[in-house]
């Protein structure tokens, strides 16, 4: 199940993209190693820095491994970057990118279905618990965890069972949990056919 959660939490992390001159957005950066048949690549901002044969970033924008990219553009002033030195040395303005990230998981967030005030109040505490004992009895917390592990795919299943019965689409599902349909899919299926 841990496999599936992270699935869900990483259909939304956010990055810092760029876009050429020509308006596209690139692809990764391969690294020349030598020999071998591993090559290391990234899309990581800073090394579109136009060194080495490498595509060199015009403006910086949000961009979200769901596929959302922001609409504001951020340039680079190339007459004041170094270029001879790797783009992330420089002092390069990254609070617009990130910014408009923030603002697309904020819009997401509203979207997903809302925990009942009481329900976040219970979680947050039996979080706060576990973590208290998690140092002086850690025994008892694992025994709760192996509990809640039961509970957690026994009412997982009903869940997913009555979705699937309801027949509810998979993208109301997937706005709901906050994720990709993708995701969604895999976290139902993971509960449905344990």
């Amino acid at each position: 199940m841990d496999r599936v959660l992270k699935a869900l939490g990483a259909a939304h992390e956010g990055s810092v993209g760029v876009l050429l001159g020509d308006g596209t957005e690139p692809g990764p950066v391969y690294f020349d190693v030598g020999s071998g048949s591993y090559v290391p690549s990234s899309t990581e901002w800073h090394v579109y820095d136009g060194r080495f044969g490498r595509p060199r970033a015009a403006v910086l924008r949000g961009s979200c491994s769901c596929g959302w990219r922001g609409m504001a553009e951020y340039p680079l002033d190339w007459t004041a970057l170094p270029t001879d030195e790797p783009l992330y040395e420089a002092d390069v303005d990254l609070s617009g990118p990130i910014s408009d990230y923030g603002a697309h998981l904020s819009v997401i967030r509203d979207a997903a279905v809302q925990l009942p005030a009481d329900l976040t109040a219970l979680l947050t505490e039996l979080v706060g618990r576990l973590g208290g004992l998690a140092a002086e009895e850690p025994l008892v917390t694992l025994k709760a965890l192996a509990d809640l592990r039961y509970v957690i795919a026994q009412t997982g299943q009903d869940a997913a069972g009555e979705l699937a019965a309801q027949d509810v689409p998979i993208g109301e599902v997937a706005t709901a949990l906050g994720t990709s349909e993708a995701a969604a899919r895999t976290y139902l299926n993971d509960y449905l056919h344990p």
